[in-house]
């Protein structure tokens, strides 16, 4: 073990998780950047068009720290500037564009988790599993419980995440809150020591394994059984 998430896997001879965990950490963070931009859009606001930031370059919505992070340590986030004054429906308008990305990773989740039950079914309940089926499974089961832990995360009520946004919307107090200078470090440093260090990130992250096998057995099993298997 270097202690490299990429040399780790890479020298595991697991190489179709580490490409799949690097194509779907961009893509996830990229769609769901975009997510918050076609809704700010939608509500009247151009900031995302006018700073060029409805795009998928990944350096536009991640930046060069969040890549660098990514590269070190196997995580990464994005950004989407959009301006809540220019939105028709004011704070309920902050609300909608704070849930899109959410719902984007939502919708990948489904889509990604349910291909995986239906390769399960079709290819890999027979006696010999081909490899491009244990590969396709791999690739869609990894992308779609990344989007599950990022919807689980980002709905989150702790700034700089988009549930606080959510929340601020139903209360003034968590509002004010959040004007406060200093809101996105502290929820950061309460995040980094809730979920990093303490048993409720590993618990979390069962739980959501636990929903995404969930989903891929309910289609294999509805597959399995309308075909007679």
């Amino acid at each position: 073990m270097s202690g490299w998430w990429i040399a780790d896997l890479w020298n595991q001879g697991q190489v179709v998780q580490l490409a799949s965990w690097i194509f779907w950490v961009i893509v996830s963070i990229c769609l769901h950047e975009l997510g918050h931009g076609w809704a700010a859009i939608w509500e009247g606001d151009d900031t995302p068009r006018r700073t060029g930031h409805m795009t998928i370059n990944p350096m536009v919505h991640m930046g060069g720290y969040s890549i660098i992070a990514f590269l070190l340590l196997g995580f990464a986030w994005g950004l989407m500037p959009v301006n809540p004054g220019n939105f028709r429906h004011r704070r309920w308008g902050d609300a909608i564009v704070a849930v899109a990305g959410p719902a984007v990773n939502l919708v990948l989740a489904f889509i990604l988790l349910t291909i995986a039950g239906v390769v399960s079914a079709t290819t890999l309940a027979t006696e010999v599993k081909p490899e491009w089926a244990l590969r396709t499974f791999e690739f869609c089961y990894t992308g779609g419980w990344l989007n599950l832990v990022l919807l689980a995360l980002n709905l989150l009520p702790i700034p700089p995440l988009d549930g606080s946004r959510i929340l601020a919307t139903v209360s003034n107090p968590y509002r004010r809150l959040l004007n406060h200078p200093n809101a996105g470090m502290f929820g950061l440093a309460f995040f980094v020591i809730v979920f990093w260090i303490t048993p409720i990130g590993r618990v979390a992250y069962g739980f959501i394994e636990n929903a995404a096998l969930l989903w891929v057995g309910i289609v294999q099993g509805i597959i399995m059984a309308a075909s007679g298997s």
